[in-house]
């Protein structure tokens, strides 16, 4: 079977519509997240404080790995989707606080 033909299996098709409107909630979610990051900047640029704050990175990535282990998810899965989305974050915040 080729890639083609999974593309069109009538038996993932439900699956798929359900993963679909999971990956709709996570944009919505990642929406809502940036909105609070739009507020943190304010105080940020108030404050005087950068954008990385090591011991803050620190402390959400192991939040994260513990809701995930009490979830029943594997920490590491996590860890790998948040550092990214901090990494991201943080150049969005830095470029931001750079132009004020």
């Amino acid at each position: 079977m080729g890639e083609r033909d999974c593309l069109d299996l009538p038996a993932l098709a439900g699956l798929r519509r359900e993963i679909d409107a999971i990956d709709a909630e996570f944009v919505t979610l990642l929406r809502r997240r940036l909105d609070v990051v739009e507020r943190v900047l304010v105080v940020k640029r108030g404050d005087g404080l950068p954008a990385n704050i090591p011991a803050r990175v620190e402390q959400v990535v192991e939040t994260v790995r513990e809701r995930a282990q009490e979830a029943g998810l594997p920490p590491e899965l996590a860890e790998t989707l948040w550092r990214p989305l901090i990494g991201w974050t943080i150049a969005y915040e830095e470029g931001r606080l750079a132009r004020n």
